[in-house]
């Protein structure tokens, strides 16, 4: 089956947004976040000297790959020291733009209606990722408020439990419930 430089995009885009973002372990240490940054740098200049061979528009995109890959690493790095949801997206929105730079690089092999078919193509997947990226703030964020919702929710049921006391013993319940429920 011949694959279309369209197939080609869809399916990187779908390997980047459908990828879970893995559960967050412990973050990095100081010094362990250094080093995965000073990693980053150095397979950068590696990734950017093995480009040093190519010519023309090869040397090109592997330069845009190489720049890619490094952002992506940075943008990861990020996301597991701060653990933020807004930097899990990030993660998208930055594969999504290395995925765009490295499609229009492809297309500048191609000439007149190819290439501007190229290049359609490569944005509108680029649009659909970063799309997808906002779809996921905002069900990060709908996933929050819910969070909030039921919480609320379970601690008027559990403040209903409390009315049954009086006292000392209607106080501890109340505060039982605030701190269970995350209220104030």
């Amino acid at each position: 089956m011949k694959t279309t430089s369209h197939s080609r995009a869809m399916l990187l885009v779908s390997a980047c947004l459908l990828a879970p973002l893995a559960a967050q372990a412990a973050p990095p240490s100081k010094a362990e976040y250094a080093a995965a940054k000073t990693a980053i740098s150095a397979d950068y200049k590696a990734d950017k000297a093995a480009c040093d061979s190519l010519k023309a528009n090869a040397k090109d995109i592997c330069m845009e790959e190489a720049k890619a890959k490094e952002n992506n690493a940075r943008a990861e790095l990020e996301f597991k020291a701060s653990g933020k949801p807004a930097d899990g997206i990030k993660v998208q929105t930055v594969k999504a733009d290395g995925v765009y730079e490295v499609a229009k690089e492809r297309c500048d092999d191609l000439n007149g209606n190819a290439k501007d078919v190229c290049n359609k193509e490569a944005k509108a997947a680029h649009v659909a990722a970063l799309a997808a990226a906002k779809t996921s703030k905002a069900t990060a964020e709908a996933r929050a408020d819910s969070k909030e919702e039921v919480n609320e929710a379970k601690y008027k049921a559990a403040a209903e439990k409390c009315d049954a006391m009086s006292g000392d013993a209607k106080d501890a319940c109340i505060k039982a419930a605030k701190t269970a429920h995350g209220q104030r």
